[in-house]
C-alpha cells in the first residue's frame, strides 16, 4: 500500500499540469466570465427591471414576491440540486486529459528509456500499471470533482448574492434545501459508476501504450475506426451480393464504448436509462432521479462484459510492459 501511494504521487507530480492546473485555469476562466456577465447585468440591464407578461409590465421582484411559497421553494430546490451542472465544462475536459494521459502513460517510459530506471527499483509491473489505471479512473476524476464543486459553489454564491441585491431573496430557500448538500455527495457517489464504464477505455489505451513502438494515437484510435470501416464495407458487400449482412450496430457499439468510456455520463447513452425516471413535472431534471438511474445501469450485462474486457486488457498491459523495454 505504501508503494502504491508513492506511485500515485509520482503520477500526480508528473502530470500536475494537465490534471490540476488545467481544471483550475478553466474554473477561474468560468468565474471571470460569470463576474463580467453579472456586472453587465447589474449596471446595464438590472436584475430588477420589469418584464412584459400578457402586455403588462411587471417588476421581476414583484413577480417573485407574488409567487406562492411552495413555487418559490420548488425553484430554489431545482437550483440547489442542479448547481453542480455549472461545472459542466470541467467534466468535458476530463475525458481529454485522461485519454491522452493513458496513451502516454506506458509509452513515454519506453521512449525516453526511463523504464530502465524504474525496472531497476523493487517495483513490479503490476503495481506500475495499476497505479496508472487508478490515476486515470480515480485520481483525475476526484481532482476534477473537487475543482468543479468549488467552482460551482462559488458561481452559485455570486448569483444568489447579486440577486439579493436586486430584491430576489433566494439564499435562504437554497441553503435550507437538502438538495444543496446532497449534490456534491451524489457526484462522489457516481464515481464507482464512472469507473466501471471507463474501465474498457482505460484498459485499451494502456494496452496500446505498452505495446506500440510509435504513433500510439493512430494505433489506439485508427485501428478501431479502420476495423469498423472494414466491417461496414463487408456488410455492404454481403448485403448486396449474398443477401445477408452483419450486425453493424454491435460493432459501432463496441467501438463507441471502447473509445468513449472516459466521457462522464456515457451510461446515459448505452445503459438503457429511462428518461421518465430523471424528470419531474415542476422542476425539470431531477438530480436524485439521475443518480438512481445511473446506478441502475450496473445491472446491464453489457457493462460487466466491458469490465471483464477492460480488466483483461490491463492485465495484458502488465505482461507487455515486462518485455517491451525498448525505446
Amino acid at each position: 500500500m505504501n508503494t502504491m501511494k508513492w506511485l500515485l504521487r509520482r503520477e500526480l507530480w508528473e502530470n500536475k499540469g494537465s490534471m490540476v492546473r488545467v481544471p483550475v485555469i478553466i474554473a477561474l476562466t468560468m468565474l471571470a466570465f460569470l463576474i463580467c456577465m453579472v456586472g453587465y447585468g447589474m449596471f446595464h440591464t438590472g436584475f430588477g427591471d420589469s418584464v412584459t407578461v400578457n402586455g403588462q409590465a411587471l417588476s421581476k421582484v414583484t413577480m417573485w414576491n407574488a409567487m406562492p411559497l411552495e413555487r418559490r421553494a420548488e425553484i430554489a430546490q431545482g437550483l440547489a440540486g442542479a448547481y453542480i451542472a455549472f461545472a459542466a465544462p470541467l467534466f468535458l475536459v476530463l475525458p481529454l486529459v485522461s485519454f491522452f494521459y493513458c496513451l502516454a502513460a506506458l509509452y513515454d517510459d519506453r521512449r525516453d528509456r526511463s523504464i530502465l530506471f524504474w525496472k531497476s527499483l523493487p517495483i513490479s509491473d503490476r503495481s506500475t500499471v495499476l497505479s496508472k489505471a487508478l490515476t486515470a479512473l480515480c485520481v483525475a476524476p476526484l481532482i476534477t470533482m473537487a475543482v468543479g464543486t468549488a467552482a460551482a459553489l462559488t458561481m452559485l454564491v455570486i448569483g444568489v448574492v447579486m440577486a439579493s441585491f436586486s430584491g430576489l431573496h433566494i439564499a435562504g430557500l437554497v441553503l435550507s434545501s437538502p438538495e444543496f448538500y446532497l449534490a456534491p455527495l451524489r457526484l462522489i457517489g457516481l464515481l464507482p459508476v464512472y469507473i466501471l464504464w471507463a474501465l474498457p477505455t482505460v484498459g485499451w489505451l494502456l494496452m496500446v501504450s505498452s505495446w506500440a513502438r510509435s504513433k500510439v494515437f493512430l494505433w489506439a484510435v485508427g485501428v478501431p475506426l479502420l476495423g469498423l470501416l472494414l466491417v461496414q464495407w463487408f456488410n455492404f458487400m454481403a448485403t448486396n451480393f449474398l443477401g445477408a449482412g452483419l450486425n453493424v450496430k454491435l460493432f459501432e457499439h463496441i467501438v463507441a464504448r471502447g473509445l468513449g468510456g472516459l466521457i462522464p455520463g456515457i451510461w446515459m447513452k448505452f445503459g438503457n436509462v429511462s428518461p421518465d425516471g430523471m424528470l419531474t413535472q415542476t422542476r425539470g431534471i431531477d438530480a436524485g432521479g439521475v443518480f438512481a438511474q445511473s446506478w441502475l445501469t450496473v445491472l446491464q450485462p453489457g457493462l460487466w462484459i466491458g469490465v471483464i474486457a477492460g480488466a483483461a486488457m490491463i492485465y495484458a498491459a502488465m505482461r507487455l510492459r515486462r518485455f517491451r523495454d525498448e525505446g
